[in-house]
């Protein structure tokens, strides 16, 4: 693991509510409306990378959706999610960890990533991220991911950052990934500024 990248993410969340990072959502609307047209199994194996305070999981529990793991390099950002959930996040489990070195020691049947994915910007990173996707996945299982778009930001919380379009997310998580639906969209910050977004489902079929 990165050692200050971790030291930055855990200063964030040391230091800001969730109410106040650019990325913050009341309701992840967008990620909502691609899982609700799945109709995944209560017993699916469910990841959120990169999952900070997302109230994502809020909502997958009140579907009553049971195998959820939420993987962060912050333990700040979990234990705050965790100390929110209270009860209703009692079958969580909680991962810390570099989205760009993790391992996952299980399958999935979906794998969530909104905002995580476009600060891998080094080769490695990439590369470890691909190939963990496709050794993750069980056969028929979904990908799920929101980038910058073309258009958006170059820096978030300080750190470089890449944008992706529909078309390069394909080429990036080809080797075992097909892309069923896109859409480009916008988040509005807390600070009022306007970020482009894309969003790719994806289908593993092997």
């Amino acid at each position: 693991m990165n050692k200050d990248l971790k030291a930055h993410w855990e200063e964030v969340y040391q230091n800001k509510s969730f109410e106040e990072v650019s990325w913050f959502q009341e309701n992840p609307e967008t990620s909502i409306q691609f899982f609700e047209k799945l109709n995944l199994p209560k017993n699916a194996s469910i990841i959120d990378m990169g999952a900070g305070e997302s109230h994502f999981v809020d909502y997958l529990l009140e579907k009553g959706y049971e195998n959820i793991t939420l993987v962060d390099i912050s333990e700040e950002a979990l234990k705050k999610t965790q100390n929110r959930l209270g009860d209703r996040g009692k079958s969580v489990k909680y991962i810390v960890a570099d989205a760009g070195t993790f391992k996952a020691k299980e399958k999935y049947d979906f794998w969530h990533d909104r905002a995580t994915f476009h600060f891998l910007t080094g080769i490695t990173e990439i590369e470890h991220y691909t190939q963990n996707i496709c050794r993750s996945l069980n056969t028929g299982a979904y990908f799920l991911i929101g980038t910058f778009g073309e258009g958006g930001p170059k820096k978030c919380s300080d750190l470089e950052v890449y944008q992706y379009s529909p078309d390069d997310l394909s080429e990036v998580f080809a080797r075992c990934l097909t892309q069923k639906k896109s859409l480009k969209t916008e988040h509005k910050t807390p600070s009022g500024t306007v970020q482009k977004f894309t969003f790719c489902l994806f289908k593993y079929d092997r």
